[in-house]
């Protein structure tokens, strides 16, 4: 099957890796293969998120995260279709290796007919893991496709690969098979859901409840005033950070364009609530929120748990991993062996500081430059940049400006960023203790979602207090749904798990509390191990090449 010209040629396989070779960046869009390469630069959600997706069957990562009307605008570049089920490769920006394609050289279809093409990690744990008794076989690859570990790397200790075989293992017990057909169905019934969930109108946004969330972000704004201007300022510092906490949800409503589903209307909602009220940047936010509903809780892509030197969720940091989002390596050096050897105890104060690190990353990204300078987002970092000025000219200049003292200006400071820290523990609550296993480029869109994401339990008078974040699952299977029907989406959601028998993670708010802690324990438990480990071979007189 070799490519002939047209939109609706058929494209083999071969090809389709040999155009990936070149540095091209295809993706599978509904049995249509796109080539985005134009529109990369343009892309508002940033490069990332689509270069995770080169060579895979992206079609509910796009499904859940686009409109309607940017999924009909991506038709522009289809450069073909396929055939039957995509196998999928691993993405170059995760290690996927690929051969470059000779069409004089009879490079065709019989040479490749293999379906060699399934990636898997490339590690050679998992060979081990393959042999595991109990452990469900991981397909093999080819050498094209998959990229190889260093051999000149220190190796590790052992139980460090231990754990990594017996994180696989329990997953591939606990979620059903990651085979072809087992994850074909799982899409087929997501996607089923999906009409059911369009069919019962839980994608209309109930206007009502945001004007119940302007009062109450008006009643948090006026509060804050009223003891600012009374010198009651501590308690002005608290309704401020109220204020700024139960924004965060409209601003993450608007950034999944799930308010008015019209790409700049949101946008300009989102921008105004986040930077002119807020102080941080909804470009940056959603450049690096769209990668990590794509890449959820893997280590060295997913920049919502790349947070060493202060924390590690997995054993895998150890490894001083490079961040792909960030380009750069997460060394676990001396520092960050104290710091994660207490994170448990360490969890709690840190969040307390964690708005302060939004403003770092908000301004770097506004300031280099980060977003797209051209295309539908081009105005956005001088509106950002604007509403930046604006922010800090009414809170630095007309808020901390009017206080008496430097003491004064220093608490009132802290509280009210403070007050903001259930956001990042509700955050991080949602993703901190589940899984970061790789179980490999098969997982279906829905599966891995479920996987990866704790959704919590609470009264629906509390709603208001985790706005919508609570369900975490939900809301990653479907990231378009307005928040205030997500709690009757997760009705639906339980019946499509029963089906499907994929385990919906769903705790308390202390159950979940207790999840993260211990998972930050085990750990730190792990470096203390590894410690120990290094100081055992010094003494032995063992010592590293490195």
């Amino acid at each position: 099957m070799s490519p002939k010209p047209g939109r609706d040629a058929l494209l083999s396989r071969r090809y389709i890796e040999g155009q990936i070779a070149e540095g091209k960046h295809v993706i599978i869009f509904d049995d249509r293969v796109l080539k985005v390469d134009s529109w990369i630069k343009f892309h508002p959600g940033g490069d990332k998120s689509i270069k995770h997706m080169v060579g895979k069957d992206a079609t509910d990562e796009i499904n859940a995260l686009h409109s309607i009307e940017a999924r009909q605008r991506m038709l522009a570049f289809q450069i073909g279709r396929i055939q039957g089920p995509w196998i999928n490769f691993r993405p170059p920006i995760q290690g996927g290796k690929f051969r470059p394609y000779n069409d004089e050289a009879g490079d065709t279809d019989e040479a490749e007919d293999d379906t060699s093409g399934q990636s898997q990690p490339p590690s050679p744990i998992f060979d081990a893991v393959d042999a595991a008794p109990g452990a469900r076989r991981q397909s093999t690859s080819s050498e094209t496709s998959v990229s190889t570990p260093d051999e000149s790397s220190e190796p590790k200790p052992s139980f460090l690969d231990a754990r990594t075989r017996q994180e696989i293992v329990f997953d591939t017990a606990k979620y059903p098979s990651t085979d072809t057909k087992t994850q074909e169905d799982i899409r087929h019934r997501y996607r089923e859901l999906n009409k059911r969930i369009e069919a019962e109108g839980l994608y209309n946004c109930n206007y009502f409840s945001y004007f119940i969330e302007a009062c109450r972000y008006t009643l948090f704004a006026g509060l804050s005033y009223f003891f600012l201007r009374t010198q009651w300022y501590m308690l002005s510092a608290f309704f401020l950070g109220c204020f700024w906490h139960q924004l965060v949800f409209t601003a993450h409503d608007a950034g999944h364009i799930g308010i008015t589903h019209r790409y700049h209307v949101d946008s300009t909602i989102g921008m105004f609530v986040a930077d002119y009220l807020g102080g941080l940047s909804l470009g940056w936010w959603k450049r690096s929120h769209n990668v990590h509903h794509i890449v959820t809780n893997e280590p060295e892509h997913d920049p919502d748990i790349e947070h060493m030197p202060f924390f590690a969720i997995t054993h895998r940091f150890f490894d001083s991993l490079r961040s792909t989002y960030y380009d750069r390596i997460m060394y676990f050096d001396a520092f960050s062996n104290f710091m994660l050897k207490y994170q448990n105890y360490l969890y709690y104060p840190i969040l307390l500081f964690g708005r302060f690190n939004l403003y770092r990353l908000s301004w770097e990204y506004l300031i280099l430059g980060q977003g797209p300078r051209k295309g539908p987002a081009w105005w956005h970092r001088w509106f950002e940049i604007t509403g930046q000025i604006f922010f800090w000219t009414w809170f630095g200049y007309g808020v901390l400006g009017s206080l008496p003292t430097w003491g004064t200006v220093f608490n009132y400071l802290l509280i009210s960023h403070m007050v903001t820290a259930p956001v990042h523990v509700q955050i991080t609550l949602s993703h901190f203790a589940m899984s970061t296993a790789d179980l490999g480029e098969h997982e279906s869109f829905p599966q891995k979602m479920l996987r990866t994401t704790m959704d919590v339990d609470c009264p629906t008078w509390l709603d208001f207090f985790h706005g919508g974040l609570q369900f975490q699952a939900i809301h990653h299977l479907y990231p378009r749904i307005p928040r205030h029907n997500l709690r009757r989406t997760q009705k639906l959601v339980l019946e499509f798990c029963q089906d499907t028998g994929i385990p919906y993670a769903l705790f308390t708010f202390t159950d979940g509390n207790k999840e993260v802690i211990g998972k930050l324990g085990d750990v730190a438990k792990q470096v203390r191990i590894l410690e120990e480990c290094r100081k055992h071979t010094a003494e032995q007189g063992v010592f590293s090449d490195h």
